[in-house]
């Protein structure tokens, strides 16, 4: 027979795990196509993006102050001013969502006959799976003016409040192109002018040495695996990172912001010597 001390602590236990799983509970937003975008800057890029659909604003006193909004009742959508706590069991306790998030539905997917045309810079992720990644690699496209980041339709994350976050509101900036045949794709970038170069550890040449013409496309493979047969087969050129150090291998977001900077630098190196050379020419 269980005493009235063990019955007690057994039951005190069983509602404290209780409270515990409903606090930690996420709750999906109730309309299936809508997703929540939650964080300061990535919220604010939604906010001030006018392709958006906005259904819902959750945003905290705080928050509230922090962007701005001195009459949210104004606005067209439902606003609701909460506590954090009721954003920590909407989006889960362990999300970093700074007091605000949004309900939306996703922005459609780009086209690629739009932009091939019209940028020198182009991401294209070969398989990369994890949001935060794809994230921190539209963050650093954002950064260095790039248009469009292109990803594979199969193995790759739809837009989500992890990827979102991740991109700190590059998602609103660049535009998220999903092919089903990468190696098609790259086979009609290069007929656009586009020299495809993508990275990996074997890879002939130093990747600063690679660069030629007026448009680059950087390919980046999924980490562990990294690029596919097909598409090495495919991209002009196999480039590699040389690091110094005693680690050999950076993740695929670190080594994307490295080689953006470095395609960056190169055109527009190549902007200045042809107006350099253009004056000589008047």
């Amino acid at each position: 027979m269980i005493g009235k001390k063990q019955k007690y602590s057994y039951y005190t236990h069983l509602r404290r795990q209780h409270h515990n799983n409903q606090k930690n509970k996420i709750i999906t937003p109730i309309t299936e196509n809508h997703i929540w975008l939650y964080g300061f800057h990535t919220v604010k890029a939604v906010l001030d993006n006018p392709q958006r659909k906005l259904h819902r604003l959750l945003i905290t006193k705080n928050a509230c102050n922090r962007l701005g909004l001195n009459k949210p009742g104004l606005l067209p959508y439902p606003v609701e001013v909460t506590e954090p706590k009721t954003l920590d069991r909407l989006l889960g306790s362990e999300t970093v969502h700074q007091g605000i998030m949004i309900e939306t539905e996703p922005l459609p997917l780009g086209n690629l006959e739009n932009f091939r045309d019209t940028c020198s810079l182009l991401t294209v992720l070969d398989q990369v799976t994890d949001p935060q990644n794809v994230g921190s690699i539209m963050r650093s496209s954002a950064a260095f003016n790039v248009s469009a980041l292109i990803t594979t339709a199969r193995h790759s994350p739809q837009e989500s409040g992890v990827l979102a976050k991740a991109a700190s509101g590059a998602l609103e900036l660049v535009n998220y192109i999903a092919v089903r045949n990468m190696a098609e794709t790259l086979e009609k970038l290069h007929e656009a002018g586009f020299q495809t170069v993508a990275l990996d550890a074997k890879g002939i040449q130093p990747l600063e040495t690679t660069f030629s013409g007026h448009k680059i496309a950087l390919v980046f493979g999924a980490e562990g695996k990294g690029l596919r047969k097909r598409t090495r087969e495919t991209v002009s050129m196999l480039a590699r990172l040389d690091t110094p150090g005693m680690i050999q291998s950076l993740n695929v977001s670190n080594a994307a912001a490295i080689a953006l900077y470095t395609a960056h630098s190169y055109l527009n190196s190549q902007s200045l010597e042809d107006s350099k050379n253009s004056l000589l020419s008047c």
